[in-house]
């Protein structure tokens, strides 16, 4: 999160910080003009294997956002090195199936299963990822964007496995949130180049919620993720995340296909 200096200066920053105080006050009209700043320097935690710290993407999927489509506020919380809680709110997200009334908000807590609800609903049920062990009529999800996936290594996927239907996609780990609750099977960030390293903000929230609805969540060659490493998933390579009964065959078909 950028820090916004106490002591602003000029008119453009003079108003951001009105903005900041008056929707910090909407929910918090307590807090004192110092307090509410102070907050937001404490937002520079490295990361790392010990110590507790939340992770947010306020806008994940940016360009989904701006074209009007799918994008999610993404926050989670990790202790040593570990997701504990994840949330994801996903405004333009159908609350059934992928038509219908938008506004999904997923939570999960680590040991607790995986939950959803509407944006203007206080009731959640209980989600799990769906009951399939055929990859052929499983639906995949990928990156809108090939520069964040390569579309050409999953067209190869889809074809190895003999997959019918094409592979949807959608911006933002509201991808997680179509798995976790079984609308998708399988969910794949196919690496465009060697040397990026994956963000911990893009993946923490969505990873727990899939594990916790009984998916399964590695990287490209088979390991777990390993949040301990910072900001990034600097030990990792890529993301496999499916409903688990699928894991082997499509890691099998990920390794037969992407150069790693």
């Amino acid at each position: 999160m950028r820090r916004i200096p106490h002591s602003c200066t000029g008119l453009k920053n003079a108003k951001l910080k009105d903005s900041v105080l008056t929707y910090v006050r909407a929910i918090t009209p307590r807090l004192s003009e110092k307090d509410i700043f102070a907050a937001i320097d404490r937002g520079n935690a490295e990361g790392g294997p010990k110590g507790r710290f939340w992770t947010l993407d306020p806008i994940d999927g940016t360009k989904g956002f701006l074209r009007g489509d799918q994008y999610a506020v993404a926050l989670a919380l990790i202790e040593d090195g570990q997701v504990r809680l994840g949330v994801l709110g996903c405004p333009s997200l159908p609350l059934v199936s992928l038509q219908g009334k938008r506004g999904s908000v997923f939570v999960a807590v680590r040991g607790q299963g995986s939950a959803m609800r509407g944006v203007d609903r206080a009731e959640e049920r209980a989600i799990r990822v769906a009951d399939i062990a055929n990859p052929a009529g499983a639906l995949f999800c990928e990156s809108f964007e090939s520069a964040h996936s390569s579309h050409d290594d999953m067209g190869d996927i889809v074809k190895l496995l003999g997959v019918k239907r094409p592979p949807l996609r959608m911006d933002s780990q509201a991808k997680y949130g179509i798995l976790a609750r079984g609308d998708g099977a399988v969910y794949l960030r196919l690496p465009t180049k060697k040397a990026y390293e994956e963000k911990i903000w893009d993946h923490a929230a969505g990873c727990v919620l899939v594990e916790e609805a009984g998916g399964k969540v590695t990287d490209l060659a088979g390991k777990p993720l390993d949040f301990s490493q910072g900001k990034t998933l600097r030990k990792n390579k890529g993301i496999i995340a499916t409903n688990g009964k699928l894991h082997d065959i499509i890691l099998d078909a990920v390794q037969r296909v992407v150069d790693l």
